[in-house]
């Protein structure tokens, strides 16, 4: 029965994830009312019962893989270029948003003091797995997307960080009341949560360095020394274990020259697995009748969350800034919580109850109510309030080009020629290395992944060319991207005359594989490219028409036409240009001519 119920949790997990993913909004709300649904409504789901003592450790455990999982993204040497603001938002304003939080938990709900200042504590993260769909639809300006994308970014491991060592104090104040103790207390906590979590951070870069470990058990090994670092740093002093991973992490983060992508791939897939299941468990967990009992006095703290803490800290952290006020109004409306909150404010809320706290079975519940109502809100009220302030971007107009190859180059460098923004992509460093070289964009890595979620300008692309010569990177690229922006603004160049494989793409697949025309492939732009080709820009007139161009121009090969408002379109096929337009074609090599 134990089987069962866990395969229908996974089996709802990827369904609610899938659904998530079809209608383009955070996976978090399925999962929130799929946990529901289970959980307080039907009685289906009764994760105590189920797996009895072991739910505390597999939601300790879980949570110090989500958190490890963040630190590993936090890059300390990016913190000098994301400006002022972010840096604010992730100290001063941070601690804003808890003192405001924590005083209206304490005055407005009547909370136990610790209780109120862990839950101010938990909540001063935003959910960065949620922010950036919902960015990816509110399309608000490069600034406001990037403050609120870099925020999400740092503000996760930092605010992970200091919502453990809150609890800390906290746990440790109440078992005493000299000040002197609980101060010895912390140290202890904090001095061995740091020196385990640096030591497996430096053991583990000597591993992988010293190829003591062989790249095929890199994903393995990582994931169990952090989970041995979890319980040998608890082990040592109770409770230090989530700040032992967080600092594992970001040691990780910041080793220069350490190959981790591998790594970084596979803790993204753990964490979607993680993430689904443990919220849908503790949804299940919620005892919706505490909700009830507070009255509404609930609801006057998520309007304290979303009217008072919100602005508060935007407003403290933007002071001296050049930000507009309307960039600012939309960042104090913006701040979707998520994963870490919930996860996190489980964990201590079994601990506080173990250590007979009151108010303790109150945590969760209300960091649930305050995900699900600044969730919902912000994402039905923010698309329409960034277009009432005039803070949506322009209509997209970035082309993203997967691939940095000799192809991708040449045609990114003749759009880019044309003043059409062009971005880049690709996981071989090389090809990154030249494009930048060339003046191109380029982001090193899968287009595809949660980091380039992150970093790569999505909500300002308009068009998706896949010219990778590996048909599995274009598929993945087509099918991705196709459904994020439409069918008709992803096209794919073949990378062979014919494949073996190709009765079993997808037919998504196969209807883009139609860039510049069908007898086209990878290779034969390549082949052109090497032998000394070039991409040229031809005005056509009434004087050097579409004719006379083909005249002079035998073998040439049309990509793009740009008509007279420069309004660029893709050739897919046969095409006559127009007097007055702008034809971008391959020139084939003159005869005699040599590759340069």
């Amino acid at each position: 029965m134990i089987a069962l119920s866990l395969a229908g949790i996974a089996l709802i997990s990827l369904l609610a994830q899938w659904l998530a993913w079809s209608v383009r909004v955070p996976a978090i709300l399925f999962l929130l009312l799929s946990g529901l649904l289970l959980g307080p409504v039907t009685g289906l789901l009764d994760p105590d019962q189920l797996l009895g003592d072991l739910l505390f450790p597999l939601v300790s455990l879980s949570v110090a893989i989500i958190l490890f999982e963040g630190a590993l993204t936090l890059h300390l040497t990016e913190l000098k270029g994301i400006g002022k603001v972010v840096r604010n938002l992730c100290s001063t304003g941070m601690v804003t948003s808890f003192a405001v939080i924590g005083a209206a938990s304490y005055f407005l709900l009547g909370l136990d003091w610790r209780v109120a200042m862990v839950l101010g504590a938990v909540l001063v993260v935003t959910g960065p797995t949620v922010i950036a769909p919902m960015l990816n639809v509110i399309r608000p300006v490069r600034e406001v997307d990037k403050i609120l994308r870099w925020e999400g970014i740092v503000i996760d491991p930092i605010g992970a960080l200091f919502a453990v060592l809150v609890f800390e104090a906290v746990r440790l104040g109440s078992q005493g009341d000299l000040v002197g103790h609980t101060l010895l207390a912390l140290a202890k906590t904090v001095g061995v949560g740091s020196l385990i979590g640096v030591g497996a951070g430096w053991l583990t870069t000597l591993l992988i360095r010293k190829d003591w470990l062989p790249v095929s058990l890199h994903k393995f090994g990582v994931l169990a020394l952090v989970l041995v670092t979890f319980t040998l740093s608890d082990w040592l002093s109770h409770e230090s274990g989530l700040l032992a991973v967080t600092v594992f992490g970001i040691w990780l983060a910041n080793q220069e020259g350490l190959d981790l992508e591998e790594v970084l791939a596979f803790k993204e897939d753990l964490a979607v697995i993680l993430i689904s299941s443990l919220f849908i468990l503790l949804a299940a967990r919620l005892d919706l009748a505490q909700l009830w009992q507070l009255g509404p006095m609930v609801l006057a703290l998520l309007c304290v969350v979303q009217f008072v803490a919100r602005p508060l800290c935007i407003l403290v952290s933007t002071r001296g800034s050049d930000l507009p006020w309307r960039a600012r109004a939309l960042l104090a409306w913006i701040a979707p919580r998520g994963i870490v909150a919930a996860a996190v404010s489980a964990s201590f809320a079994i601990s506080m109850h173990e250590a007979g706290i009151e108010d303790a079975d109150k945590l969760v519940p209300l960091v649930f109510a305050v995900i699900i109502f600044t969730v919902v809100l912000q994402s039905l009220t923010a698309t329409p309030l960034a277009r009432l302030l005039d803070m949506r971007q322009s209509a997209p107009n970035v082309w993203l080009l997967i691939g940095a190859n000799s192809v991708a180059r040449a045609i990114g460098k003749a759009l880019a020629d044309q003043g059409i923004p062009v971005q880049l992509s690709d996981p071989a460093w090389e090809h990154c290395k030249l494009a930048r070289m060339s003046g191109l964009p380029c982001y090193f890595g899968n287009p595809q992944s949660e980091h380039a979620e992150r970093h790569l300008p999505l909500t300002s692309i308009s068009t998706v060319l896949a010219l990778s010569p590996s048909r599995h990177n274009n598929a993945l690229g087509v099918l991705h991207f196709a459904h994020l922006y439409g069918e008709e603004k992803v096209h794919s160049l073949r990378s062979s005359e014919q494949h073996g494989k190709a009765n079993r793409e997808s037919a998504t697949f196969r209807a883009r594989q139609n860039l510049f025309g069908a007898d086209i492939n990878f290779a034969r732009l390549s082949g052109l490219l090497s032998r000394g080709g070039q991409i040229k820009a031809t005005r056509l007139s009434d004087t050097f028409d579409w004719d006379q161009y083909q005249e002079a121009n035998p073998g040439a090969i049309p990509l793009f036409v740009l008509d007279a408002k420069a309004r660029p379109r893709v050739v897919t096929g046969p095409v006559t240009p127009l007097s007055g337009e702008l034809l971008i074609a391959l020139q084939p090599p003159r005869e005699g001519a040599t590759a340069p």
